[in-house]
């Protein structure tokens, strides 16, 4: 499963009554997505290239690229 289907998943099964317009529920997702983008790209790394940062940057690049839906959810 990738997180944009988690996500519209969630917003169906809300009582935002959005769910009859077309797209409604990728307009609501949109600014939650950039919200957490923002806030997982705020912990990258700005260190001195140690195996913690490399570490630390290899999950911020795992979980936008879940975010974004190029990757799948673990399971």
């Amino acid at each position: 499963m990738k997180f944009p289907e988690l996500l519209v998943g969630a917003i169906q099964r809300s009582e935002i009554p959005l769910r009859f317009e077309p797209g409604a529920e990728e307009s609501v997702a949109k600014p939650v997505t950039e919200v957490l983008e923002a806030w997982i790209a705020a912990h990258r790394p700005k260190g001195d290239g140690s195996e913690f940062d490399a570490g630390q940057q290899a999950l911020v690049e795992r979980l936008l690229a879940e975010l974004n839906g190029s990757a799948d959810l673990p399971e």
